[in-house]
This record gives structure tokens, C-alpha cells and sequence, in this order.
């Protein structure tokens, strides 16, 4: 680690959380360069859905590499992103009768956000943003503003402004009752509160500490920001691409967002890709080249992006996400009831998560993890929440010797 030490920033922060040189990776699993073997249940904070080194992409990538592809393209017209485009179509947005446009605007997911908050303002004419407690949507300056985090905003050395804070769903003080009164707020000409630009909000806070919304109280929110004029964006840049067992942590729940914000997993191989969904009559306020983004046009992550796209031209993979979310929450809770130690279990399908109340605690149980081979990394709260996001294709013998060196280390550390 002496060169790490020596030359690389002070910020570096997943380094120190897992204290080794990593060489090789595959599936669900990463090696450092001693040979020492370690499960992956931190999955890239949510990029490795389809494992490290997916065998399909990286034949497609080799593929397209030897056949000089464009790898950079700006926004430029290639036949890679045209074959993302169409096939992100027919396997997402047909099929859920979504007519959405597709904007490319950088590599992260910030870049996403930061496009749509940009676009609910010039469709609004507005400036304030609803964002909710516990809620994370990344670091730079406008979605720092909507992140909570304490930690990450106090580095930003400007005010964070333009955002109106409500409690999420979970929260104290959150609920329907809670969205009511807000209501009843804007509707008060003497409140002093103006309606917002957009509502922006996580199905599955997953930085926060995985909280999750139910479907009554995000049809609430997105009728709110409807009835006012607002945008109603969902953030779904870690819990998308079958995290929870469907494309979209949303399918189901009788929404229909304006603004769909998507990065991590749509890149398919580790690849950076960044992409917003807009309903076309939002899209339309965009003028040509007003938005912009130097990697905007990726040519391997259209590749790999596609490939991933294939998985879901069946049942396979998410009927293997169902089964081992059972897993999962079997072996989650049956650890908690037997501590009896008032630790809690959520989730929903392949992001589940150990609230165990404290962060320190929560800290030395993720480094004897990591001693006995299993990568995973607190969150929530003073780091008091133990995440699991293994790649979704993680085989059925990584899957649960992760989860017995997890139990392990929970008994012998509290």
C-alpha cells in the first residue's frame, strides 16, 4: 500500500475500509495480489450487477475493440449507441408503455441528477427542490444540496441551498399524514412556502441505510408534486438495472415519473454510462448543446450496456434474483431474532441490510468481514448500517458462505 500512502489523496476512502491491493476480479468474487480470495457483497456500491468481468461484455467489448469502434463520441450519431438506444427501448420502455427520451450527459451518476435538476427548472420556471431526509444523490454542488448526509455536505465550502427538506417515508415525522400538511402548506399563500420545481426521491435509499418507501406513500408524493406543477423525478441510480428484482425498483407501484435519473448498473461491465429518461414534453425545453458532457458517448459502455440489457429478454436472471433474496433475508433475520440484540433487517430484493445500531459497532464488524474474506461496507446513519449488494448473478456457494462469514463475524463482535 507504501505507493497509495505516498501519492494518493488523503480523500480516499474504500481503500482504508478494505486494506489490500486487489489484482483480479471475476463474478462475484475479487482477489488481491498475496492470492487471498474475498466475496464481494460491496459490488462496486451498486456498478457490478452483473459481476466483475461479465464474460458476454467482455467478449463484446473485445469485439467491438478489434473492429475499432468509436470509443468517444461525444453526442455524435454511432452504430454502438444506436444499438443501446433501440435495445433499451425495446426491452425497457415498450414493454411498460413508457415513452420517454433518452439523455446521455456524463459517466456518474451526479451528472444524471445534476441534468435533472436542471431540466425540472427550466420546465418549472422554478428554483426550490424537494429532497427527503437520509437521502443521497451525490457530490457535486446541486445534488449535494439534495444529499443529507452531514459528512458530505460539510465539505462542500458553499451553501447548499434551493432544497426543501421532508422526512422520507421512514423517517420521524414521515407518512402521508406528513405529505398532507405540506400540502396544505403550498396551498397557504401565507406559509412561505413556494411550490417546487421537482420532488426528487428514492424508492430504496440505499446510501441512507436502505430505507424503503412503499407504493401508497411515492403515488402520494408524485400526485403532490403533480397537483402543484412539479416534476416527479425518481432516483434510481443504485436500486435500478434488477436490483430489486425488477428493472425498475418503481415497476408495480402505479407510478409514472417524469424524470428517471439512471447510472451505475446501465453501464453494464463497471463501464461508466450516466442516463436520463424524460418525458418528451419535458425534454422538449432543451436547446440544442445546452446541456453537454465530454464522456457523454461511451463506446464501450454502450457495448457492455447492451449486453447487460439481454438479461432481462428473460425470467433467468430475475427468478435467480428472487430466490436469492430469500436467502438473504432468511439468513438476516434469523441472525437478528437469535442475538435478540434489537437489530434490524430491510430491504428489497437484492439490497438488504443489517441496521445494528451503532456505527462503531457496525465498523468493527465489516473489518472482521473483511479479515475472514468478505468485502461489504457500512451506511445509514453514523455508518450503523451493514450493506449487502452482491452481484446479482453471484452463484447459490458465494452467496451463502458471504452470508456465514457475516454471521460469524456479527456474534464474535458484538
Amino acid at each position: 500500500m507504501e505507493a497509495f500512502e505516498k501519492w494518493e489523496s488523503e480523500i480516499r476512502g474504500y481503500s482504508r475500509t478494505f486494506p489490500t491491493v486487489f489484482a483480479s476480479a471475476s463474478n462475484a468474487r475479487q482477489v488481491d495480489e498475496s492470492g487471498k480470495s474475498f466475496i464481494d457483497f460491496f459490488g462496486g456500491a451498486g456498478v457490478l450487477n452483473f459481476g466483475h468481468n461479465n464474460s458476454r461484455m467482455k467478449r463484446a467489448m473485445i469485439e467491438f475493440l478489434e473492429a475499432d469502434g468509436v470509443a468517444h463520441s461525444l453526442d455524435m450519431a454511432t452504430t454502438t449507441k444506436r444499438d443501446f438506444i433501440e435495445k433499451f427501448a425495446e426491452t425497457v420502455l415498450v414493454p411498460r408503455g413508457m415513452s420517454m427520451r433518452m439523455q446521455f450527459m456524463g459517466p456518474t451518476g451526479t451528472n444524471a441528477v445534476e441534468a435533472a435538476l436542471k431540466l425540472a427548472r427550466k420546465v418549472t420556471g422554478r428554483r426550490d427542490v424537494v429532497a427527503f431526509t437520509n437521502g443521497f444523490h451525490g457530490m457535486t454542488l446541486g445534488s449535494l444540496a439534495l444529499t443529507a448526509n452531514e459528512y458530505f455536505r460539510a465539505a462542500a465550502g458553499v451553501a447548499l441551498d434551493n432544497v426543501v427538506r421532508l422526512p422520507f417515508e421512514t423517517a420521524p415525522g414521515g407518512g402521508v399524514q406528513q405529505l398532507a400538511d405540506f400540502r396544505a402548506q403550498l396551498a397557504d399563500s401565507s406559509s412561505g412556502f413556494a411550490p417546487p420545481a421537482a420532488f426528487v426521491v428514492e424508492v430504496v435509499q440505499a446510501e441512507g441505510g436502505v430505507n424503503v418507501a412503499t407504493a401508497e406513500w411515492l403515488r402520494e408524493v408524485q400526485q403532490l408534486a403533480h397537483d402543484v406543477g412539479a416534476l416527479f423525478v425518481v432516483d434510481e441510480i443504485q436500486v435500478g438495472c434488477g436490483r430489486t428484482g425488477s428493472y425498475f425498483s418503481f415497476d408495480g407501484m402505479g407510478l409514472d415519473p417524469d424524470i428517471v435519473c439512471l447510472a451505475k448498473g446501465i453501464g453494464g461491465y463497471g463501464t461508466p454510462l450516466a442516463m436520463n429518461l424524460a418525458k418528451p414534453e419535458h425534454d422538449a425545453h432543451w436547446s440544442p448543446g445546452e446541456h453537454t458532457g465530454t464522456f457523454r458517448g461511451q463506446g464501450l459502455s454502450f457495448v457492455a450496456g447492451r449486453e447487460a440489457l439481454t438479461y432481462f429478454d428473460d425470467d433467468v436472471l430475475m427468478n435467480q434474483v428472487h430466490a436469492h433474496t430469500e436467502v438473504m433475508v432468511a439468513a438476516l433475520t434469523g441472525l437478528a431474532d437469535e442475538l435478540d440484540a434489537g437489530f434490524d433487517v430491510r430491504g428489497r430484493g437484492m439490497i438488504q441490510a443489517l441496521d445494528v445500531g451503532d456505527g462503531a459497532l457496525a465498523k468493527a464488524i465489516a473489518k472482521r468481514c473483511f479479515d475472514d474474506g468478505l468485502l461489504i461496507g457500512p451506511c445509514g446513519t453514523g455508518g450503523r448500517v451493514l450493506k449487502l449488494i452482491p452481484p446479482l448473478t453471484i452463484d447459490d456457494d458465494d452467496l451463502t458462505e458471504g452470508l456465514q462469514i457475516l454471521s460469524t463475524a456479527v456474534r464474535s463482535t458484538i
